[in-house]
């Protein structure tokens, strides 16, 4: 199968299971599944795991920083939500460390502090064969209800 055909598969495959549920809440909402994201929580920390399809790959067949950030991102906030309630990005910094081309990725977001308005939250993404791909530090507010 050609390169083409095989993004054109996946990018459809994708969008059929993005389209499976009309659910747009934490832990399923229409670009987790999209992007095939399994969210769960043990102890204090939010597992986002996915596997890398073709679409989500740069031109130079890595996964895209922007998929990066977006896991990144989604594993920190399901936690504040998770624990205190939903929140909004103030910043967000990202180191990537090294490529991630194929398999199954792991990102696990926790609190490096709670404080009374603010949090401080990091996340680290793993690939299949368990180095750290790049980590991420944010600084997170509550919405008021």
């Amino acid at each position: 199968m050609n390169d083409f055909l095989k993004i054109k598969n996946d990018g459809a495959s994708m969008a059929l299971n993005a389209e499976s549920s009309d659910k747009q809440e934490f832990g399923s909402f229409y670009l987790s599944r999209f992007l095939g994201f399994e969210i769960s929580y043990k102890n204090d920390v939010c597992v986002v795991q996915f596997t890398v399809k073709s679409p989500m790959q740069n031109p130079q067949g890595t996964l895209h920083g922007g998929i990066i950030a977006t896991a990144m991102d989604v594993s920190m906030g399901h936690l504040l939500h998770h624990t205190i309630g939903a929140g909004a990005t103030l910043e967000m910094n990202i180191k990537y460390l090294l490529p991630v081309k194929e398999g199954i990725v792991v990102c696990e977001g926790s609190f490096l502090k709670q404080g009374k308005t603010i949090g401080f939250l990091q996340s680290h993404m793993y690939r299949e064969d368990k180095k750290l791909a790049a980590y991420a530090s944010a600084t997170w507010i509550p919405l008021k209800k």
